[in-house]
């Protein structure tokens, strides 16, 4: 049987509750004797006193009603609805990003989609973990690789054809780079992934942020790949910006969750988001998301305002 969170008694206390009434205690001593308000005796014993022969054998009457209001004047209908579960259909977007495409608040997003069973599904047990954020903006970057597919034409997953007419086209690696404090991102795409493509797209990104009015780094943060871990280049270049360099520890990409996260944001809002003819009309798009996210798009960890905001008053 399920019990409201908050409830004051359980099933059983509230039978024992009804069953010391009816031995002749009053409802105040009752209330007294399991520790409940007056208040909480006066309404299951009226609930009992109000439940037919039937709701007494099967106990339903011992059930918590729902707390809904039996009048709303002020839900939304229908109509108003269904912009808010198009859109969520249509992006699979959360209640605060969905707050800004339709101009409602996050709390009445949240509402509709729980209401029409288009919430998130509750997550597993997480592992254990440890929220971190550097006080400066550029002072930690966080670089990682992300490999996506060439196409030619739109492929099965789109068309629902089951050949497949891009056997062959290779992969695309977009190269990124994410500051710690203020989630700005840099992004590159190569058409490999290789310890020379990675330092100089790190230098790339550092004179970028640079120009953002940030200094240079004190650390970059980076899985275990060769790449990263066994380059020369990579390691003169941390150099001679006088950074270190952070790995993380072997199967907990955590660690380095900021890049991680706007992976999957990049791949939810950009690569996966639309109907791209090709791979080279999806690149050509790239320039624009990125300017979107970082000066327009809201963060849920920044209060839902931009990255751009944390920093855009470094330079006086």
């Amino acid at each position: 049987m399920k019990v409201h969170g908050n409830a004051a008694l359980g099933p059983a206390g509230r039978l024992a509750l009804v069953e010391a009434i009816e031995s002749g205690m009053t409802l105040r001593a009752a209330a007294a004797a399991l520790n409940v308000a007056p208040a909480t005796a006066h309404r299951w014993w009226h609930r009992w006193l109000a439940a037919g022969e039937s709701e007494r054998r099967s106990r339903s009457w011992l059930v918590d009603r729902p707390c809904t209001p039996h009048r709303q004047p002020r839900r939304l209908s229908p109509v108003e609805e269904e912009p808010i579960l198009r859109a969520r259909r249509e992006t699979g977007l959360g209640p605060g990003r969905l707050a800004g495409l339709c101009r409602a608040p996050r709390s009445t997003i949240w509402k509709v989609l729980a209401r029409h069973g288009l919430s998130r599904h509750p997550r597993g047990e997480r592992q254990t973990y440890r929220r971190y954020e550097w006080s400066r903006p550029g002072a930690l970057l966080h670089m990682d690789v992300k490999r996506l597919a060439r196409f030619e034409q739109p492929g099965h997953a789109l068309t629902g054809e089951r050949h497949d007419r891009n056997r062959g086209a290779g992969w695309e690696y977009l190269h990124v780079v994410i500051d710690d404090h203020s989630r700005v991102a840099y992004v590159e795409r190569h058409p490999h992934e290789n310890a020379e493509t990675n330092a100089a797209t790190l230098e790339r990104a550092i004179a970028w942020f640079g120009s953002l009015g940030l200094a240079s780094p004190e650390a970059v943060m980076t899985d275990n790949a060769m790449v990263y871990r066994q380059s020369h280049l990579f390691r003169d270049l941390l150099r001679r910006h006088g950074a270190r360099h952070i790995l993380t520890p072997p199967y907990t990409p955590r660690w380095n969750g900021k890049a991680e996260r706007f992976i999957q944001t990049l791949q939810r809002e950009w690569a996966y988001a639309h109907r791209w003819q090709s791979s080279t009309e999806r690149l050509r798009s790239l320039s624009s998301f990125l300017r979107y996210y970082n000066r327009r798009r809201p963060h849920s960890s920044l209060g839902d305002r931009p990255p751009i905001s944390r920093v855009h008053n470094v330079r006086g």
